[in-house]
């Protein structure tokens, strides 16, 4: 008896530490729901102190546009980056014919969904935390007046 009740502590001691990596791991992880709030966000800010000043805070102010793994990004109609709060290697960058794992033509599906005004859209793209291809989907809104739109995607 002695000895099951200390396999038992033991197993979820160990369960535990195996466990806990990936509860730390989900708590990381931005919803769809937050996404879509992060965009909305972005999208006020633009319209708050303009595109300028907007694309230079995604890009370079993480403290207030990161929240877990999300940010926002802005693209033009023509597929250039213009701001980007992951990667500031990918601002001046054409987009355009990027294609993700299944060969969707991501930029040009979030261009579309721009276009309409707002919505989803579903892409493949590797997960910096697993290194393995995942199912991602960003809320993209367009700004109005303008041929360019703020996303953030949320891994599902």
């Amino acid at each position: 008896m002695i000895r099951t009740a200390f396999t038992r502590r033991a197993l979820c001691v160990a369960l535990g530490t195996c466990l806990l990596p990936m509860a730390v791991m989900a708590q990381e992880r931005g919803t769809k729901e937050e996404a879509k709030a992060l965009t909305e966000a972005a999208w006020a800010h633009v319209k708050k102190v303009g595109a300028e000043q907007a694309f230079k805070d995604f890009t370079h102010d993480k403290a207030t546009w990161t929240k877990k793994d999300l940010y926002p990004f802005v693209m033009n109609h023509a597929g250039v980056m213009l701001a980007h709060g992951a990667n500031e290697k990918l601002v001046g960058r054409d987009m355009i014919n990027i294609k993700d794992s299944a060969g969707k033509l991501m930029t040009q599906d979030m261009i579309a969904v721009a276009k309409k005004g707002e919505g989803w859209s579903d892409y493949e793209w590797v997960d910096p935390a697993t290194k393995k291809i995942s199912g991602k989907t960003a809320y993209v809104k367009a700004l109005p007046g303008t041929e360019q739109f703020v996303a953030v995607g949320a891994y599902r």
